[in-house]
């Protein structure tokens, strides 16, 4: 069939833009900022905020003010009731379920037209074409595709207006060029039960000659060993022998590396990460074996940049574009975007490792860190650590979360650590220990803290028992999908719930 060859041919098509933003990103990043307030200036929301006088980005930081989801959230409901061209110039009738974890309450995110073909499907595109880039002449469209997305259903909140998780409104408005080689059927892959979905997945998938998964990667492990569970096969090649793609994001995928090179012990195995979120795509690994991600700047996102060290002041906070970042220095995302986002703080934070082209590395949350003691753990510092730990102990984790125990009276502070292994370590002990030792050789702060065990006590590690995360998980409704156990936090509300509610061994540090 000649499939493949078009695929490849339309994907390639693709490398030619994207060479251009990666040239010209600062001339590809104002063009799109023109056109976004050309959009805006339609909308009510531009009225107020008075688009009609933006000319340059100096009037629109003066014009627009910063918004976080709540600021945001009576725009939302109000397009969820019916209106329209509120936020953008076209109608909005999707709105993507978030996964939020920090709280019960759910998020909706506004998705357009727009935004679903120039940023959402124009980045799964982009991940393909940037592969054949590395690896020409593949065959990946002769093959299926299995994609382990969420599990809402698509569900009417008004007359002609949907909420769902992102990945099934993407399922449901899938491309032809994406949905001719996907699996499961879609029947499976809405499904809500998630232990049924995997059974079911993986019996419909088994047969199937898969050339590409993509997925979580916590979740695509699950779905891996129940495959291997009913086949009776050593590794995943021995199922699928023309796998050679997982395109993985949604959480750091180091400590889970040694697992997946289990699963498929092959060196022509290749792994490709994302950074996308109900929000919009963000960034893709366009270099193999590389750690850094693209920023995609042709999207319909307009990024700005607040250094981390400027975030809480809520009276000048410092805003750069693109051409004013450093290399090195930890920023939170601030995106305004074709789905009617404006001057909205994603979250996240990132740090760039390159300016020519504009790569970087996820860095953490801007909620999601540790600081009680004055340590600033990160994200990446605490994935980095468990990635040591479980390599040098030949450990595989599952999940984990850390949060502070507070210094009460003559009791000193230190770090909780809750762990779940899908193997535990041949020295838990000495685990602990790596987890410590990388902590303080990657982080300064922590390790000054850390410094006779003055200001920062050795952490303390509870074993939970193997499906804890997930019952955990379960209770709030949000099992499955892009839902995730928040890593760092400041409080202890998380952790003391999971302990509460499962079995756990303690150790402490010797």
């Amino acid at each position: 069939m000649p499939f493949n060859s078009i695929f490849a041919w339309v994907i390639k098509k693709r490398l030619h833009q994207i060479e251009l933003f990666r040239k010209y990103p600062e001339d590809v990043q104002n063009e799109l900022f023109e056109k976004l307030i050309e959009q805006g200036n339609q909308t009510t929301y531009g009225k107020e905020n008075h688009f009609h006088q933006i000319k340059s980005y100096e009037d629109f930081k003066k014009l627009v003010p910063l918004n976080n989801y709540e600021s945001m959230k009576p725009w939302i409901e109000r397009l969820m009731e019916g209106e329209q061209h509120l936020l953008w110039s076209q109608d909005t009738k999707w709105f993507a379920k978030s996964s939020g974890t920090t709280t019960d309450r759910s998020k909706f995110i506004p998705v357009t037209k727009e935004s679903l073909e120039d940023c959402h499907y124009k980045g799964g595109k982009d991940l393909l074409a940037l592969y054949y880039e590395n690896f020409p002449n593949r065959k990946l469209y002769k093959g299926k595709h299995l994609i382990i997305g969420g599990s809402a259903q698509v569900l009417p909140v008004s007359d002609n207006a949907y909420q769902g998780d992102l990945s099934a409104i993407i399922l449901k408005n899938l491309p032809w060029w994406a949905e001719i080689r996907r699996t499961p059927s879609k029947e499976i892959a809405l499904m809500t039960d998630w232990e049924e979905k995997i059974e079911r997945m993986a019996k419909s998938t088994i047969e199937e000659d898969v050339y590409i998964i993509a997925g979580v990667p916590s979740w695509t492990l699950v779905l891996a060993r129940k495959i291997l569970e009913i086949t009776g096969k050593s590794n995943l090649r021995e199922v699928w022998p023309n796998l050679e793609l997982f395109m993985h994001g949604g959480v750091s995928f180091e400590p889970y590396r040694e697992a997946f090179r289990e699963m498929i012990p092959f060196d022509d195995m290749h792994y490709v990460e994302t950074y996308n979120a109900s929000e919009g795509f963000f960034g893709i690994q366009d270099v193999d074996g590389s750690n850094e991600l693209l920023l995609m700047l042709d999207y319909g996102i307009f990024y700005e940049f607040i250094p981390m060290h400027s975030f809480e002041d809520t009276d000048s906070k410092i805003i750069h574009k693109l051409d004013e970042v450093q290399l090195d220095e930890e920023y939170a995302l601030v995106i305004s975007t074709n789905a009617g986002l404006w001057r909205y703080i994603l979250g996240d934070t990132i740090r760039f490792t390159s300016k020519t082209p504009y790569r970087f590395k996820l860095s953490g949350r801007t909620k999601h860190f540790i600081n009680a003691f004055g340590e600033e753990l990160i994200v990446n510092n605490s994935d980095f650590a468990i990635t040591e730990a479980s390599s040098k102990t030949n450990a595989i984790i599952r999940d984990y979360t850390v949060a502070p125990i507070y210094m009460d009276g003559n009791a000193q502070g230190k770090h909780e650590w809750l762990i779940e292994f899908d193997r535990e370590p041949n020295d838990i002990q000495r685990f602990l220990t790596l987890l410590d030792e990388s902590l303080r050789a990657i982080n300064s702060d922590y390790d000054a803290k850390r410094t006779k065990n003055l200001a920062l006590g050795r952490p303390l590690l509870h074993v939970l028992k193997s499906g804890s995360f997930d019952a955990w998980l379960q209770k709030k409704g949000k099992l499955g999908g892009q839902h995730k156990v928040p890593r760092l936090m400041n409080t202890r509300e998380i952790v003391e719930q999971i302990l509460q509610e499962t079995e756990f061994k303690t150790i402490e540090y010797a």
